[in-house]
């Protein structure tokens, strides 16, 4: 029942995002001293309600590396080429294309057990493309 109400919860929060309404910050002066309100950026935009996720300030890039945010950039992340997902080369590589390399590795295989009670392996090296 948690992770249900957890993925109900996220999926509120992402449309939410999703739907974000970009404002700026207008001062005007009043009796009381100068005041800061917000309003839309986009008058022909719908007003947001108080239900509504707003924004003032938009996202860094995440592609490029920031110092000042501590993102590293998504350059040479390994991506996922046949997704179309955020894990997917199109998405994570910014627009840069990907580069694929063959990588070659050692794993266990052909696993047998034996009574009573290991389990041999031979060591197998497989081949894999890796995107990045």
């Amino acid at each position: 029942c948690e992770v249900k109400t957890c993925w109900l919860l996220g999926d509120y929060l992402k449309d939410k995002y999703d739907s974000a309404s970009e404002m700026v910050v207008e001062k005007h002066r009043e009796s009381r001293g100068w005041v800061e309100t917000l309003r839309a950026k986009y008058a022909f935009f719908k007003h947001p309600t108080e239900r509504d996720l707003v924004y003032y300030e938009g996202s860094p890039n995440f592609c490029e590396p920031n110092p000042e945010t501590g993102s590293f950039g998504t350059r040479d992340r390994a991506c996922n080429v046949s997704s179309h997902g955020i894990e997917g080369c199109d998405l994570l590589c910014c627009g840069r294309g990907h580069n694929t390399r063959t990588e070659k590795r050692k794993e266990k295989c052909h696993c047998i057990f034996h009574w009573c009670c290991y389990v041999s392996c031979q060591e197998c090296v497989r081949v894999y493309d890796v995107h990045t």
